[in-house]
C-alpha cells in the first residue's frame, strides 16, 4: 500500500537519489531538497561557463523520481569531443535554465518534463561556495577540494559563502509541513550539512513536527569523516544546527566483505562503527540494521531494508 505521508528527503549526491528510488515505491508525496554546493566535474564546468547553479545532484534526483522514458538518456555521459564528461541531463538542465527566469524555475520545468513522482527543489537559488575549516586552522575552499585533500587533519566545521544564502521558500514550506524528514545517506560535510547552513532551513526543521531520521553512511569518506563512528556523524550535524535535531539514526550493523573492505581502505575509507553505547544519553535513538546491499563491487545501502526500517520508525 502506498502511503500518503509527506516525506522530505534532504541531501545530495548518489546517496539521496538511491534513497528516492526506494521511497517512490512506498510513498506518493515526496520532496527532495538538494544541495547546490557542488563545484567539480561537469557541474563545475557548467557553473563556470554559464554562471548557473550545479545541475548534477538535481539531475540524479530528478531521474530517481522520473516516470518519463527521458530519464534513460538524462544520465547518458558523453565520452568524446568537447562534451566529454558531461551527462546529457546536465546539458538539458543548462538549456532550460537559459530559457527560465531562475534556476528554481528551471528545475520546476524539469520536474514537469520528466513527470516526477514527487518534487525536486534546490535548497537555495544563490550561487554558494562551500569551505571547510580544519582543526589546525587551515581552510579548504570548494566542495570538490574537501574530499581530495591529503592528510588526516579533521574538519572542525564548514561554512557557505555567502554565509546566509536565502532558502527557496517552497523548500521551507515543505519542511514545515512534512510528516517525515530524512537526511542522507550522503557525504556528511559536502552533501548534507550544506543544506542546513542555508538561512531558515534549520529553523524550519526545528519548527516542523515531522519525525526526523538520519541515515548514516556505511563507510567513512577520505578528507571528510576519517575515524568517525555513527555518533560522530550525529554530533557534527548537531554542531552545525542544534542538539536533538534527529529523532532516529539508522546505522549499519552488518559486516562488510573483507575483499571489498580492503579496497575501500586502500582508498582511505573505513568502516563506520555503530557504537550504540554512545547513544545512551542521547535523545536520538539509534536503529541498527543489515544495510549492506548485495552489490559485489560497491558498498551501497540495501534500499529495501532501509525503507523497511524507515517505515518502522514512522508507524
Amino acid at each position: 500500500m502506498i502511503s500518503d505521508k509527506k516525506i522530505v528527503a534532504i541531501g545530495g549526491g548518489t546517496g539521496l537519489s538511491v534513497l528516492l528510488g526506494g521511497l517512490k515505491e512506498s510513498f506518493k508525496n515526496i520532496t527532495a531538497i538538494v544541495t547546490v554546493a557542488d563545484d567539480g566535474g561537469s557541474s563545475g564546468k557548467l557553473r563556470k561557463d554559464f554562471g548557473m547553479l550545479p545541475p548534477g545532484d538535481i539531475r540524479n534526483c530528478l531521474c530517481a523520481l522520473a516516470n518519463s522514458d527521458l530519464k534513460e538518456v538524462m544520465n547518458y555521459r558523453f565520452t568524446k569531443g568537447e562534451l566529454k564528461g558531461h551527462p546529457f541531463g546536465n546539458l538539458a538542465i543548462a538549456a532550460v535554465n537559459e530559457m527560465s527566469d531562475s534556476f528554481v524555475d528551471a528545475v520546476k520545468k524539469m520536474n514537469h518534463l520528466l513527470d516526477t513522482d514527487g518534487l525536486v527543489i534546490p535548497v537555495t537559488n544563490e550561487n554558494v561556495k562551500l569551505c571547510a575549516y580544519l582543526e589546525n586552522g587551515d581552510i579548504v575552499w570548494g566542495e570538490s577540494n574537501i574530499g581530495k585533500r591529503i592528510g588526516k587533519e579533521k574538519i572542525d566545521h564548514v561554512e557557505l559563502r555567502p554565509r546566509k544564502p536565502a532558502a527557496v521558500k517552497e523548500a521551507r514550506k515543505k519542511i514545515e509541513n512534512a510528516d517525515v524528514i530524512i537526511f542522507g545517506p550522503g557525504s556528511l560535510y559536502t552533501s548534507i550539512i550544506p543544506n542546513l547552513l542555508v538561512e531558515g532551513i534549520t529553523e524550519s526543521i526545528k519548527n516542523s513536527k515531522a519525525i526526523k531520521i538520519y541515515v548514516c553512511n556505511i563507510m567513512t569518506q577520505p578528507g571528510e569523516t576519517i575515524d568517525y563512528c555513527a555518533y560522530d556523524h550525529l554530533k557534527a550535524i548537531e554542531k552545525h544546527t542544534y542538539d536533538g535535531i534527529m529523532d532516529y539514526m539508522i546505522a549499519n550493523d552488518e559486516g562488510v566483505n573483507d575483499e571489498i573492505l580492503k579496497r575501500y581502505e586502500s582508498e582511505g575509507a573505513q568502516y563506520v562503527k555503530a557504537e550504540p553505547d554512545l547513544f545512551k544519553n542521547s535523545s536520538t535513538r539509534i536503529i541498527l540494521g543489515n544495510l549492506v546491499s548485495d552489490n559485489p563491487e560497491l558498498l551501497r545501502h540495501d534500499v529495501d531494508e532501509l525503507i523497511r526500517i524507515i517505515k518502522k520508525c514512522i508507524k
